[in-house]
């Protein structure tokens, strides 16, 4: 499932923030490294790559995951908990949110499809997103809402779609399968940006699926 429309005629356009909007994705992989290196190089190492291989999934899905599959499977000693590993990994990331680049083609986009409802649907805590996303000027471009855990984005996008906040027809603008996965059970045509994704062969993935990829958000324009 590409881009089934014209740009100009999707009512709705739904964002993932990293990888997307934000260049952030290398800032959550280093931050989800530090949070769990008391439990040793391994099991980081480990967390990082259960991390890169569900992009968009939350954060507390990922520290549960570590503390009940990949610690024990290690046989690690002991180390911090789930809310001391989220607030070592909140501390980190904001600083990087903060900082990071920005699409630098968001504006023009926004200028392109004045007619269409923009939201962030994201995998990143909600709370934090809105105070990146405030503090750096970015909110008002997402009228429809910016949207984080711990709700999933299955569950994000159905709420919006009752709500009609979500108006079809709609394209999804994401850089994980899990952003693809949640566009089609959504029933929403999605775009593959690779620029800044940690999705490996992507290349090979999007042409299995019929996906159409670009660099970037400017590739839309």
């Amino acid at each position: 499932m590409g881009i089934e429309r014209t740009l100009q005629h999707y009512a709705t356009i739904v964002f993932d923030c990293d990888g997307v909007v934000l260049n952030s994705n290398a800032v959550k992989t280093r931050a989800f490294y530090e949070a769990a290196l008391p439990y040793g190089e391994e099991a980081a190492s480990a967390l990082v790559a259960y991390h890169t291989a569900n992009g968009g999934i939350s954060r507390y899905k990922k520290f549960t995951h570590f503390l009940e599959t990949i610690v024990p499977a290690l046989a690690c000693g002991p180390g911090p908990d789930l809310e001391q590993l989220l607030t070592h990994y909140a501390h980190g990331v904001r600083q990087g949110l903060l900082s990071c680049d920005v699409a630098p083609a968001l504006q023009r986009l926004r200028e392109a499809t004045t007619a269409a409802r923009w939201l962030i649907v994201s995998g990143g805590d909600q709370a934090e997103l809105r105070e990146v996303f405030d503090a750096r000027d970015l909110a008002a471009f997402f009228d429809g809402g910016i949207y984080g855990s711990p709700d999933t984005k299955d569950e994000i996008l159905l709420r919006e779609m009752n709500r009609s906040n979500i108006v079809m027809p709609a394209l999804f603008i994401g850089d994980s399968q899990y952003d693809y996965q949640a566009a089609q059970a959504a029933g929403l045509d999605f775009v593959f940006m690779a620029g800044w994704s940690e999705v490996e062969n992507h290349q090979a993935w999007c042409a299995e699926h019929g996906i159409t990829t670009y660099v970037d958000i400017e590739g839309l324009l």
